[in-house]
């Protein structure tokens, strides 16, 4: 590879870091062919971008990035790649679904909105997380809570009232 070879796949993986908010470093080192393409496939099926890198050039776009990585870099030893994706848990739940047949892919690392996680430990926990869309689903689901059971009384109680209303005025009759 060239030196400008590297360069360029430098700058293309800088500015992958500096566009996604949810990044996973994993070892996949020791699948076949047939394990690694259907982690590839599985990876695809939940909009997971998963590329092989080599740690140096990786470790040089941390670097040329802007974003604080904490001690992300710290973790590129060995066979690294990089799993990329719009919600923060997506990456997680296909190493933790695909880990049930096989011992890896294992969990080098993750940064996921500014937060960083170091370790296969952590695994459990990202998969767990909820993305943004889930959390705003769950406080509108909230704040719609009241005002239904509100409605629901006032719409209940309505018909309860009119009913007694038409009642008393028929026996008046």
């Amino acid at each position: 590879m060239t030196r400008e070879e590297k360069g360029q796949i430098i700058e293309d993986l800088t500015g992958t870091l500096k566009q996604s908010d949810t990044i996973y470093l994993a070892d996949i080192s020791g699948l076949d062919a047939l394990s690694t393409s259907k982690l590839r496939r599985a990876c695809f099926k939940a909009d997971v971008k998963l590329t092989v890198v080599k740690n140096t050039l990786l470790a040089k776009a941390i670097e040329a990035s802007d974003r604080d990585f904490g001690d992300l870099a710290s973790v590129l030893k060995g066979n690294t790649s990089i799993m990329i994706a719009e919600r923060g848990n997506a990456p997680a739940k296909v190493i933790k679904e695909f880990r049930k047949k096989s011992e890896k892919p294992v969990l080098k690392g993750a940064y996921i909105d500014e937060a960083v996680y170091i370790g296969d430990e952590h695994l459990e926990t990202l998969s767990n997380i909820k993305s943004r869309e889930e959390l705003i689903g769950d406080v509108i689901g909230l704040l719609q809570s009241p005002a239904k059971n509100v409605i629901s009384a006032l719409k209940s109680g309505g018909g309860k009232l009119a009913g007694i209303i038409k009642t008393l005025s028929e026996k008046e009759e």
